[in-house]
């Protein structure tokens, strides 16, 4: 179950879950004064205006600690022709200090194919960094720390990919993009949260066929079967943070704040999408918030996307449900400094499986480009085969 959350996200008031201290922002205070950055009169000028996106969750007393990094990574950034791929799961002194192109991971994978820069900081986990290496392989890209992986991506393997496709020999594959490069380059396309459904239904009119392997969330499949009307192979994978809401967390929640408006991300339990209000990628959920402006509204995601959407959105009263992604919350400011300052940690795809992966995500990045589609919560479920 899920741990409910009412306080704001900052130490202002004592209250509150500060998903910054996951990955060493309480601990980690020294880590710009370890590497020689200190908070100058000419640090404070640079960051001043910074600060003030993400004061709502960034106590003042600790800017101080953050700026140095944050002044001394964007200087990086332009000496060197770099630019960071920051994820809407990343902490707010990433997303929005450091961060030169920020979104889903539809959003990231344009900006990779298209940036003029000629180095590329995944602000992400490292099926992002592949994703972006699979697009821009001219390019240098760089993944803050190599243990920053995924649940849903380890779940599955290029040979597991090679044995469905035995099974089932006429329907296509397509892929989520939280997989690894290896298991892209066994597909035939791939999609994000923002179009799985809009893709599925291509590749059924282009393979010709009412059968569609969807890998390889179980719940993404389950609901995008519920939204097309395709029959779906789906596979056991899940999110170890979306997996945990439960529509138990939802009564509880309405309880608690008559009025609440809930939005749920698809890789939830059809359960959970059953008792939302809204439900989509995170693109469409920050899109929903801003557009829509409910005064009271809780993104059952992981816990920086509240973070992050609440600056664009401050009249905005979010009720947060802590489920952190340990993964997302190994990126942080100090790592992407090092990996920049360093050049460390540079993303390496052997070229005969780059080719191949590349082709899956370039059938993606050409269907006609779509606001980030919503899921119909009132869909009755659909079954979907499970191998």
């Amino acid at each position: 179950m899920a741990r409910i959350i009412d306080a704001p996200l900052t130490s202002n008031d004592g209250g509150g879950c500060d998903p910054r201290a996951l990955h060493g922002a309480w601990g980690g205070l020294n880590a710009a004064a370890a590497r020689g950055l200190a908070y100058t009169p000419e640090v404070k000028a640079k960051t001043d205006a910074l600060y003030e996106r993400v004061a709502h969750v960034v106590p003042a007393f600790e800017w101080p600690a953050y700026a140095p990094l944050i002044a001394a990574i964007n200087d990086m950034k332009r000496a060197k022709n770099a630019i960071v791929l920051a994820h809407n799961y990343m902490t707010s002194e990433i997303f929005h200090c450091v961060g030169d192109f920020r979104g889903d991971s539809l959003q990231l994978a344009r900006q990779a194919a298209s940036t003029d820069a000629d180095i590329i900081v995944q602000a992400g986990v490292h099926f992002m960094a592949e994703t972006s290496k699979i697009l821009a392989p001219e390019k240098t890209v760089l993944i803050p720390d190599l243990r920053a992986g995924c649940s849903l991506a380890a779940s599955i393997t290029g040979a597991d990919v090679r044995l469905i496709k035995q099974r089932y020999p006429s329907a296509p594959v397509v892929t989520y993009v939280n997989t690894s490069a290896e298991v892209k380059a066994e597909s035939d396309v791939t999609c994000t949260s923002s179009n799985a459904a809009a893709v599925v239904e291509w590749a059924a009119r282009e393979w010709n066929t009412d059968r569609v392997i969807l890998i390889p969330d179980e719940y993404l499949a389950k609901n995008v079967a519920a939204q097309t009307g395709v029959k779906i192979v789906a596979w056991h994978g899940r999110c170890e943070v979306h997996e945990r809401f439960t529509a138990d967390d939802i009564a509880e929640m309405r309880a608690a704040h008559p009025g609440l408006v809930v939005l749920a991300h698809p890789e939830c339990p059809p359960e959970v999408m059953a008792a939302a209000d809204f439900a989509g990628s995170t693109a469409a959920l920050q899109n929903y918030v801003i557009e829509k402006q409910p005064a009271k509204v809780v993104l059952l995601t992981e816990c920086s996307m509240s973070d992050n959407v609440a600056a664009m959105a401050p009249a905005v009263d979010f009720i947060r449900p802590c489920n952190l992604c340990p993964h997302m919350k190994r990126i942080t400011l100090e790592g992407i400094y090092d990996a920049l300052n360093e050049m460390k940690h540079q993303v390496v795809i052997p070229e005969v499986v780059r080719v191949r992966a590349k082709r899956a995500i370039d059938r993606m990045l050409a269907l006609p480009k779509e606001k980030p589609r919503a899921f119909d919560v009132r869909r009755a479920p659909a079954a979907v085969e499970l191998v």
